[in-house]
């Protein structure tokens, strides 16, 4: 096999570099040939890249991908050759052509751009189709993102940009562009003519502070000045608002993002004297080109550095419209995706996900959540050939993006418009996971069933109604039907031993496990309709008979009827701080001993009595933990240290126990609202409504610790998954196997994908969360079409984490408000938190919570919450306690800190700030 004929620099000659160097390197040899300042750059030509694919044995493949290759199947092939391409290590003789690339520009921090052998052309610019990697440090990143560039020739958007344009799919010619990273002042973008209006006597130049992303990606808002070509007389300047700089930071790779100073923002980027310097060196590159330019550039101190420069492929002509300007951001899409609208909105959703979320929990979430929604349709008499028609939305009830899960906000209504009363089932929706409501021509507009014409809809919805209400009717019989399934099949599957076993052999536990109960759990989900459906009648009776009843009131009548399961960990842990406690042995050893330690001291010294009921507590609550659907985070059983910590904080609570707190309002003040307000039949007819809706949320609470307990076998499957592959060598350590997608675990351990591509796929999603945690995300936002590009998401809110301008905290006397959740009135010091183990008794203020954090509610006085709903599992838990409690607190976590001292009413939503 011939080896690489090594990188390409300015002394490579000229036929060398037109033939292999790419777009992009052409146009470097040619500016740095005419003498412009060029920052030092060497290319790896695309020979390279044809060697890596020879020695990895992709060609043929790649081959037939391509073959197939039509705008229905892009994003599949796509990701293929993405991981054919990552998952094999480059040969000796191709990395030695990296590291004399990367040594000819200084070994320093560097750009790594993609560069197309048709990049740049006349016809086509592919403009915004590859990849650009900045300030990059260190031989194995800068192969790494070499490799990734490779890969970026075969993305989803530079596939379809072939497609449409009628360019032949085919085994692609791209380079890599290794530069000396310019650590810029000031960067922009100078058209050489005007890209609006088509003139040619117009020069138009953007600029920011920092690096140029700022201004390519759309994030910045950056100053823009039209100037004549040839005087340089400036004809119009607009200033942007220029918030944020876009720059490097030692010891980092990428870039990070700062606040710009005010008085910096008001003025101008650029100098006169700037003006003149990019009007010169703008002319000159369009004599080296022969055609008007699109050039990048920036300032580091007094030096104007040309970074690229392109042929402008979409200027308007008189009998063309104008067009937008080819330059778009590096990692984008050109052309505007059209389809159909998409709601993203994770209210209620970041209780059970917060934050980023592991790609192998997301998959099997949302694997799960299109399973049981698929016999959620079977139950309600759907027949398979409707469930199938359906089966495109059913499949997207859940996304992911930038590693934070969302509901797909339209398929939730069109699943919650299948049953009977929609505008009440609506309501209910938006008050069970806290979100603001759809419009009404929105909500209107969502069609559930696919059908070939209304008189088979007609027939479809007159089956699901008598099914479903049969289902109303007899729902606590299904329950306990479920339950004693779900416990006989748990108890076989929770009493083996995964740690240890191949790989194969826990498979064939999960796929039994999946067959033997998610398949089981349909039923369960028509629970939570008929939920809504109790709870909307007893609304709207309380709002039509009991107009007056007082807001607390609301909640406090859907009480869950007996004992509630979910509660009973609570309980439990309060009880045994409280017996810590009154033993002053006990409870040094508990608050002196390290975490690690505290087990095995109490065994020491002879306390096997509270040995015994921390491992019965371990045993029958350790999958409830923080975080417990998140299968990457541990649970108690995995790691014990957390029910240590989570006992630490209730003995540290300075506070009553908030069960024992509040008797201000209990079942005899609900009675005492309805038996003064309601007689004769309403009252029959009100108390039969309201024992249904106690029932059913009780049944609600029982189930849902029947989830728990399911993810806890499946986190433990996984988890010895993992272990058995990092055994073999195909991953690193255990714990990578969660950087997996549950399909592409699965296809590893069937034999249906080499288990050595496993690795690469793991190291390409630890890179994108790193990325991903550069991002602050927005509780609710849109896409259109099925295809969405970094600008639509910023765009729709999504942006780079900053520094807070100032503190924006609130002043004494000021008043909060929001959704009044669990009554009574408390006052304490708060202490804002974020997860359940930092707790220490007083006003707990939180983002958002998990069913995790039942165990320490009893060491609060009050509990308030930014996010959430009344009907999640912690209100429900928090009212059984009798916490005061409110939530949907805008900027609740920006507006109190740890320290203050406030009075909250859960009666009415308010929290007055005292101290």
């Amino acid at each position: 096999m011939q080896a690489p004929m090594g990188c390409l620099t300015h002394n490579s000659p000229p036929d060398d570099v037109d033939r292999l160097a790419g777009g992009k390197g052409r146009g470097l040899y040619r500016l740095t040939d005419a003498g412009l300042r060029v920052p030092p750059w060497a290319v790896i030509g695309a020979d390279v890249f044809h060697r890596h694919c020879l020695t990895g044995g992709l060609t043929p493949r790649l081959r037939e991908l391509l073959e197939k290759l039509r705008e229905q199947n892009v994003e599949s092939c796509a990701r293929e050759i993405e991981q054919l391409i990552l998952a094999h290590e480059p040969d000796p003789e191709t990395r030695s052509v990296i590291e004399d690339a990367y040594r000819q520009v200084g070994s320093g921090p560097v750009a790594v751009r993609s560069s197309g052998v048709e990049e740049d052309g006349e016809l086509a610019s592919f403009a915004g189709q590859f990849t650009t990697y900045l300030n990059i440090s260190g031989l194995p990143q800068v192969v790494r993102r070499v490799q990734q560039c490779w890969a970026s020739a075969y993305s989803a958007r530079c596939l379809t940009y072939r497609l449409r344009h009628e360019l032949p799919p085919r085994e692609l010619e791209i380079a890599a562009v290794i530069q000396c990273m310019v650590h810029a002042d000031r960067s922009g973008v100078l058209f050489t003519a005007n890209p609006v209006t088509g003139s040619r006597d117009e020069f138009v130049v953007s600029a920011v502070h920092g690096l140029g992303e700022g201004l390519v990606s759309g994030a910045v808002d950056a100053d823009t000045v039209v100037f004549d070509r040839v005087e340089g007389a400036v004809k119009s300047s607009v200033v942007g608002e220029k918030r944020q700089r876009y720059t490097t930071a030692a010891g980092q790779d990428g870039y990070v993002v700062r606040e710009v100073p005010a008085d910096q923002r008001a003025a101008p980027a650029l100098t006169a004297a700037d003006l003149a310097r990019l009007r010169e060196a703008g002319r000159r590159a369009e004599e080296i080109f022969g055609r008007p330019q699109d050039v990048e550039w920036a300032i580091s101190g007094d030096d104007l550095w040309i970074l690229q420069s392109r042929t402008i492929t979409t200027l308007p002509t008189p009998d063309r419209p104008p067009s937008p300007p080819a330059h778009v951001e590096e990692t984008e899409d050109a052309e505007e995706e059209q389809g159909e609208l998409r709601i993203w909105d994770n209210s209620n959703i970041i209780e059970s996900y917060s934050g980023i979320t592991a790609p192998l929990t997301f998959s099997f979430a949302s694997h799960v959540y299109h399973r049981v929604h698929v016999e959620y349709c079977r139950t309600l008499g759907l027949p398979y050939a409707q469930r199938c028609a359906m089966d495109d939305w059913l499949r997207n009830l859940l996304g992911q993006f930038g590693g934070r899960v969302y509901y797909n906000l339209f398929n939730w209504y069109r699943l919650v418009g299948l049953l009977p009363l929609y505008r009440m089932n609506r309501r209910v929706l938006e008050i069970s996971i806290g979100s603001a409501p759809l419009d009404e021509d929105q909500a209107q507009s969502v069609s559930p069933l696919r059908c070939r014409s209304r008189g088979i809809e007609r027939w479809y919805r007159f089956v699901i109604t008598l099914r479903f209400l049969r289902y109303f009717l007899f729902v606590q019989w299904a329950v306990r039907r479920f339950l004693a399934h779900f416990y006989a099949v748990y108890d076989r599957f929770e009493d083996v031993d995964y740690n240890g076993l191949p790989a194969e052999e826990v498979h064939r536990h999960f796929v039994a496990l999946e067959q033997d109960l998610i398949l089981k759990w349909g039923p369960m989900a028509a629970l939570e309709a008929v939920i809504g459906w109790c709870f909307g009648l007893l609304l709207a009776l309380t709002k039509r008979w009991l107009p007056d009843a007082p807001q607390w009131f609301y909640w406090k009548v859907a009480r869950p009827l007996g004992e509630v399961e979910s509660v009973e960990p609570a309980r439990r842990l309060s009880a045994l701080a409280e017996r810590v406690r009154r033993d002053p042995d006990l409870e040094r050893i508990v608050t002196q001993c390290d975490l690690e330690e505290i087990y095995q001291r109490l065994s020491a010294e002879g306390h096997q009595e509270i040995v015994d009921e921390i491992d019965t507590y371990i045993r029958r609550f350790g999958y409830r933990s923080l975080n417990e659907l998140k299968l990457e985070e541990p649970d108690l059983r995995q790691d014990p240290t957390l029910f240590f910590r989570m006992l630490r904080g209730a003995l540290d609570a300075t506070t009553t126990p908030a069960g024992e707190q509040d008797e201000s309002v209990g079942e005899q003040d609900v009675l005492a609202v309805i038996d003064e307000r309601l007689h004769g039949v309403r009252r029959m007819v009100y108390a039969l409504m309201r024992r249904k809706t106690r029932k059913a949320f009780a049944a609600r609470e029982r189930v849902r610790f029947c989830r728990t307990r399911a993810f806890g076998i499946v986190r433990r499957m996984m988890r010895a998954m993992g272990a058995d592959l990092a055994r073999s060598g195909a991953l690193a350590a255990d714990q990578d196997v969660f950087y997996l997608r549950l399909d592409e675990l699965l296809a590893g351990i069937e034999g249906r994908m080499p288990r050595q591509e496993l690795a690469a796929l793991v190291e390409l999603r630890k890179g994108q969360e790193a990325e991903f945690a550069c991002w602050e995300a927005p509780a609710r936002f849109t896409t259109t079409g099925p295809a969405y590009r970094t600008a639509d998401l910023k765009a729709a809110g999504w942006t780079l984490r900053t520094e807070p301008d100032s503190d924006t905290f609130a002043a004494s006397g000021e008043e909060l408000r929001g959704t009044p959740c669990g009554p009574g009135v408390a006052e304490g010091v708060v202490r804002v938190i974020s997860s359940p183990h930092d707790v220490g008794g007083g006003v707990l203020v939180a983002y958002r919570t998990d069913p995790g954090w039942a165990a320490v509610l009893p060491s609060a006085s009050a509990l308030l919450i930014e996010r959430g709903s009344p009907l999640t599992h912690v209100a429900i838990i928090a009212r059984e306690l009798r916490l005061p409690t409110v939530v949907q607190i805008d900027g609740l976590t920006r507006r109190l800190r740890t320290g203050m001292r406030v009075r909250v009413d859960g009666t009415s939503g308010t929290v007055t700030i005292l101290d």
